[in-house]
């Protein structure tokens, strides 16, 4: 079977070597400098840090400075780092590029350019590429609802690789399938980058329903449902006005991965923080102190200017994510907001003008009308 090196011995890095190594690829693994640790407790028969997974036996293990023999022979790299670190590692990789029949991506973000400007990560890997001189093999982008432990654990699994040439998004999900790990292969590759990062943002507002019932008692059940519905509104606004589609939105990539989000991840958990009452900073600290890192946070800053920068019309329509944006900020308390940004709009602010079916005389709400009781007997003039 043919070679893979996964780049980066992160939670999701480590996990992905379990369906490979069980459907016969010959897998390497490197940790950047960042993983020492992990590599560490690999080398010393321990489970990974973070997730409490054992790693899959027969992958072989390099450390930070064996990138060279990591690498040699592999036809596939698959990066799984996090979306601060991509540019970097995306630089160090690129004169291997031409050694590789293609790249797989598991991080989820946007990457910020130096003037400010927010990309898509295969847009900011491309330009990095090219400034490198080199260039960017095919990209399957691996996104959808995934845990990393469950993974790891041959848990039933499915993800989606996503890619501008079918072909190859078909080839590899069928050399990835296992009976518990199988890939959906849509060329919706602006889709699935926009909705991974998105779902981290909108899974601190799922997050933050949770906690408001733990500090209160009260249950939030109805707030999740509207935050929820929200959240899927404004993902597949977003998800279609840049490009991507609709069909992505409400499948794996969109609701199922803001689903498996909502209900276990960490950036679920730093919502649930929130909303127990704590600073954005207090709930990040704890979090990074237990080793964990909440992708939401910096990405929810960028998320706002992606939108201000491509698609600046649709900011009214997205109150949730500018009510997540400011509660991430430490602007506002965001129990104070939640509520205003999740619950459907008051009929009064309903643009009714728009409404192209044709209103009935007695129940058009653009026109003025008699008291119903007086209406009734005169309905010349109340109807």
């Amino acid at each position: 079977m043919a070679g893979i090196t996964v780049i980066g011995a992160s939670a999701m890095g480590s996990a992905l070597c379990r369906p490979l190594i069980d459907n016969g690829w010959d897998v390497s693994l490197w940790g950047t400098e960042y993983d020492e640790a992990v590599m560490g407790a690999y080398a010393a028969g321990l489970p990974h840090p973070a997730t409490k997974a054992p790693l899959a036996g027969g992958v072989k293990r390099y450390r930070y400075r064996q990138l060279e023999a990591a690498l040699r022979g592999s036809e596939v790299l698959a990066i799984c780092v996090a979306s601060v670190g991509l540019p970097a590692i995306t630089e160090r990789l690129s004169p291997y590029f031409d050694r590789v029949r293609a790249l797989w991506l598991t991080t989820k973000g946007f990457v910020a350019e130096p003037g400010g400007q927010v990309q898509l990560l295969a847009e900011a890997m491309a330009a990095i590429a090219d400034r490198s001189g080199a260039k960017l093999p095919p990209l399957v982008s691996i996104g959808g609802p995934v845990i990393a432990r469950q993974c790891a654990l041959a848990e039933p699994t499915a993800t989606v690789f996503a890619c501008n040439d079918l072909g190859a998004a078909v080839h590899y999900a069928r050399a990835v399938r296992t009976d518990y790990y199988r890939a959906f292969p849509p060329d919706d590759v602006v889709g699935l980058e926009v909705l991974s990062p998105l779902k981290n943002v909108y899974a601190i507002a799922l997050g933050v329903t949770e906690g408001i019932q733990e500090a209160t008692g009260a249950p939030q059940s109805n707030l999740r449902a509207a935050v929820f519905a929200q959240a899927v509104s404004e993902m597949s606004l977003v998800c279609e006005a840049l490009g991507g589609r609709k069909e992505t939105a409400i499948g794996l990539a969109g609701v199922g991965d803001l689903e498996v989000t909502g209900i276990s991840g960490r950036n679920k958990f730093f919502g649930m923080r929130l909303g127990r009452g704590q600073s954005p900073t207090e709930a990040e600290a704890e979090m990074r102190a237990a080793g964990h890192t909440v992708e939401g946070v910096p990405t929810t800053p960028l998320a706002l200017n992606l939108v201000k920068q491509r698609v600046p019309h649709l900011m009214e329509q997205l109150p949730l994510l500018q009510a997540i944006a400011q509660a991430v900020a430490g602007q506002v308390d965001i129990r104070h907001v939640l509520v205003g940004a999740a619950l459907p709009a008051y009929p009064a602010e309903i643009p009714v003008a728009e409404y192209d079916g044709g209103w009935s005389r007695e129940w058009n709400p653009t026109r003025r009308h008699l008291p119903w009781r007086i209406g009734r007997w005169l309905p010349r003039f109340g109807r």
